[in-house]
This record gives C-alpha cells, sequence and structure tokens, in this order.
C-alpha cells in the first residue's frame, strides 16, 4: 500500500460509513411521496425504510463472521457493490416490490459497518485505532441526516428517483475508495468454518417477528397471521440462542454477552434504536402532513435530522472529559435521559416546525454520547480476533431496534389514531411510547453493569481507551502515547 493510500485508509473508512449511513435510511423524509408517486399507503411505503434495517440485522452476524479472516475486503466490495445495485434498482423502481428489493440490497451496505471497525483496529495503532471505532460508530448514527437536506432538495424538484439517483451516484464513489483505500487483511486464517445453518435460524426468525411486528396493526394484534408470525420469531430466535451455545464454531459467540460491558452496549444499542428510530419517522411524517402537521415539503423535512446529525457527531469530543470526571458508568444512561427529555418536548408540544429541530438536536445530544461511548466496552471487552463477531452481533442489536422502531411507528400511530388513520394526538403519544423506552434504555444501563464497586474496577480498565475514543477528526490528528489504552483494548 502506496504512502497516499495509508493516509486515505481511515478518510475512506469514513467516507463509506458516512455514505452506506445516508443512503440506506434514504427511506424517512421520502415515505409520504413515495405513498403518493407509488399509490399505495404511508404504512406500505414505509417498508422502503424498514426492508433496509431488516436486511441488515439478518445479515450483519454473517457478514461479521465472513469477514473476521482473510476475505474482509472481498466482503466490504461486495457489501458496497449491493449498495450500487440496489440503488439502481430503486431509482428505476415504477412498482412498490422493486423499491423494496432494491432497498433491501442496501442492507447489506449497513452490514459491513462492523468490518471498516475491524480494518482500523488490525490496520491502527490501538490509541488510532479507538478513536476511528468511535467516530464510525457516531457516523452510523449521524449520518442518517447528513444526506437529507440535498436529496430531500432533489426530491422536491427532480421527484424520489432522482433521489435515489444521487444516492447511487455518492455509493459508487464510496465502493471505488474501498477497493483503492482498503488494503487486504494480514490474516490469512481460512480454516474458519461458517455456520450457516445459525444464519438462517436468525434470518427466518427476525424477518417473521419484525414482519409480525409492522403489520400488526394493520391485520390486528390477536389476528391468526399476526400471532403465527410472532410466535414463530421468537421460537427460532430461541432455537438460534441454543444452535450458536452448542457449536464450536458459532456465527456469534453468544458467550461474549457474559461479559457486562458487552450485553450493556447491546441492549442499550437495541433499545435507543427503537427510539430513535420512532422520532426520525413521526417527526419527518409531521413536518410534511398539510392536514394538521407544518405542511412543509421534503427539503424542510430533511433539514430537521441536520440537528441530529450535526450535534450527535459534535457533543461526542466532550466525552473524554466526562469519562475522566464521571467515569464511564453514567454516560449511557446520562444519554438515554436526554433521549427521553427529546421525546418529551415533542409530545408536549408538537405545534410548531421549530420544536421539530429542538426535539432532534437534544435527541442528537443523547444519540452522541451513547453510541460513542459503546463500541468502547464491547472492543475492550473481547479478544481482537472477535472483533467482527461482537460487533456484527451489537449491529445486530441496533438494527433490529431501528426495524422495531421502524414498523412500531405505523403500529402506533394507527392504534392512537382514530378509526386506524394518524391524528396528531397520535403523533404527541407515540412520542411518549418513545420516551418511555428511553427510560427502560437508562434503567438497564444503569442495572447491567453491576453494583458501583463492580464498576468502578472496569472504570479504571476502560478509562485510557475511552480518554480520546469519541474524537471524530480521527484522520490527521496528533497521536499520543498512551500505553494505558492498548491494555485496555486488548483486555478481554
Amino acid at each position: 500500500m502506496t504512502s497516499l493510500r495509508q493516509r486515505a485508509f481511515v478518510p475512506a473508512l469514513i467516507f463509506i460509513g458516512a455514505v452506506v449511513s445516508i443512503v440506506s435510511s434514504l427511506g424517512a423524509p421520502l415515505i409520504p411521496r413515495l405513498a403518493d408517486e407509488l399509490h399505495t399507503t404511508v404504512g406500505n411505503a414505509q417498508w422502503a425504510l424498514t426492508a433496509t434495517v431488516v436486511v441488515a440485522g439478518v445479515a450483519s452476524p454473517l457478514v461479521g463472521r465472513l469477514g473476521d479472516g482473510r476475505h474482509r475486503k472481498t466482503v466490504i466490495v461486495v457489501c458496497q457493490s449491493s449498495v450500487v445495485i440496489g440503488g439502481v434498482l430503486a431509482a428505476l423502481a415504477t412498482s412498490l416490490p422493486l423499491l423494496i428489493s432494491g432497498r433491501a440490497l442496501q442492507g447489506l451496505g449497513l452490514a459491513l459497518m462492523p468490518l471498516t471497525m475491524a480494518a482500523a483496529r488490525e490496520h491502527l495503532r490501538p490509541d488510532h485505532a479507538g478513536r476511528v471505532i468511535a467516530t464510525l460508530s457516531v457516523v452510523g448514527a449521524a449520518g442518517v441526516g447528513l444526506g437529507y437536506p440535498i436529496t430531500g432538495l432533489i426530491a422536491d424538484h427532480g421527484g424520489v428517483h432522482a433521489a435515489y439517483w444521487a444516492g447511487t451516484g455518492v455509493s459508487a464513489l464510496a465502493l471505488a475508495a474501498a477497493i483503492w483505500a482498503i488494503p487486504s487483511p494480514e490474516s490469512r486464517d481460512s480454516h474458519q468454518r461458517i455456520d450457516y445453518t445459525g444464519a438462517a435460524i436468525i434470518g427466518a426468525g427476525l424477518v417473521a417477528l419484525l414482519v409480525s411486528l409492522d403489520k400488526a396493526a394493520a391485520w390486528g394484534w390477536g389476528s391468526a397471521r399476526t400471532l403465527v408470525l410472532l410466535v414463530s420469531g421468537i421460537a427460532l430466535l430461541t432455537l438460534w440462542v441454543a444452535h450458536e451455545l452448542r457449536t464450536s464454531e458459532p456465527l456469534v459467540d453468544l458467550r461474549l454477552v457474559r461479559h457486562r460491558a458487552v450485553l450493556t452496549a447491546n441492549v442499550s444499542g437495541l433499545l435507543l434504536g427503537v427510539t430513535m428510530y420512532l422520532s426520525m419517522v413521526t417527526i419527518t411524517q409531521l413536518v410534511q402532513l398539510s392536514t394538521f402537521g407544518f405542511g412543509e415539503s421534503v427539503f424542510v423535512a430533511g433539514l430537521t435530522l441536520v440537528p441530529l446529525s450535526v450535534l450527535s457527531a459534535s457533543v461526542s469530543r466532550t466525552l473524554p472529559a466526562l469519562t475522566r470526571r464521571f467515569g464511564l458508568r453514567p454516560i449511557i444512561p446520562a444519554g438515554a435521559l436526554c433521549v427521553v427529555v427529546a421525546s418529551v418536548f415533542f409530545g408536549s408540544t408538537a405545534s410548531h416546525l421549530w420544536q421539530a429541530f429542538v426535539t432532534m438536536a437534544i435527541l442528537g445530544v443523547g444519540l452522541g454520547y451513547t453510541f460513542a461511548a459503546m463500541p468502547g466496552l464491547i472492543v475492550s471487552a473481547v479478544p481482537p480476533e472477535e472483533t467482527g463477531s461482537a460487533m456484527g452481533f451489537y449491529q445486530v442489536s441496533r438494527f433490529v431496534g431501528f426495524a422495531i422502531g421502524s414498523g412500531l411507528a405505523v403500529t402506533l400511530l394507527q392504534a392512537f389514531g382514530s378509526d386506524g388513520t394518524p391524528t396528531l394526538h397520535a403523533y404527541r403519544m407515540t412520542a411518549f411510547v418513545g420516551a418511555g423506552v428511553g427510560v427502560l434504555t437508562a434503567v438497564c444501563a444503569w442495572l447491567l453493569p453491576g453494583s458501583p464497586t463492580d464498576a468502578l474496577e472496569t472504570d479504571r480498565e476502560l478509562t485510557a481507551y475511552e480518554r480520546e475514543e469519541a474524537l471524530l477528526a480521527a484522520a490527521g490528528l496528533e497521536d499520543r502515547d498512551d500505553p494505558g489504552r492498548a491494555r485496555a483494548a486488548s483486555h478481554p
């Protein structure tokens, strides 16, 4: 790898992460317009977003395991290629099934995020790798708003298909960056068996569970279809857990969850993912509604997500100072409470456009702290060779939360509405449900690590690692020697 490629490695990883995050979540502000243009309901059009995160959740553990060895770069290129192909299908779609197919392919892009983190860990020094991993995690959350104003402006003037064409073009640039700047893994271990049986079981289980949650409002919670899918999904996921614990080379080593840090990150990531997508879907819809909403354009709906992106990326710069002063234990609960404040604020107001911007700003603060801290907890608790697998499981947790939040938004809006039709009251009540999930996140994140005495030892081991982990300008920053960080990064 040339010197120029070495310098381009970190920017390329961040660019790829930002692109797949933006493109894969591109459906949110476009959903009302998609429903009109494809002559379908908003609930059906919602699958332009839900399908992407469902595929991401199903594919993440398999992609993470495939990329743990010598095929990492190949897997990254294949996943990024699927984003480009999916973008072409979405841009050409004249029917909802074709659109959903294209958007589903783009879900493989989100599944490659753990591999970018694993690549950073292998090819960078431990101190630099920690910061880049945190950057990629925050980009995964913040990226949902980075491209929305531009694509919204394109959609307002050229239609939704033009917005998807724009996303396809940027995805092609990210593919070129992956081919050129990402080196092949140094590890050449090719003896690892892939647990395809486990992949099939978790895939079927997640699809059954998420479809049942998404369609429950339309089918009825007591309908045979809903109950069969719900019970089947839970049964398959239970079978998957038993299978993974028995097999010698599991798709995801669930024994890693015995580490309280890993358990905390996964549970918190799932619950915060639910609240994040509940807020994102409902607010962007309400901004565009002309009846009881604000009657704004897709461009303005995209603008409301900018505070989420900017603040989630910015506030994490203060995480090192907060960690030194208060330790790691209160970071995720405090961030979750910020999310609660955002949801309660919008549920109590939701009458003026500026309130949507304020809500997203507060939400960005909470997500900025939590999503920057969680990967460090996982990386510090697992051996280097399991980074891709462990981060893949974490991504599954987040994507399941995203998918549940996306589908649950439709269910709650219909349940709280009038005769199945969403009302302003329904949007406000959905925000309060999001606040309740945030409270549950804070409680779990405080209790799961154990007693304050137990957590103190974890704080001592991780403080050096977390000190600069959330700095976002990883490329080009002055490196600081910190032997404690290296010890923490390899702590089992």
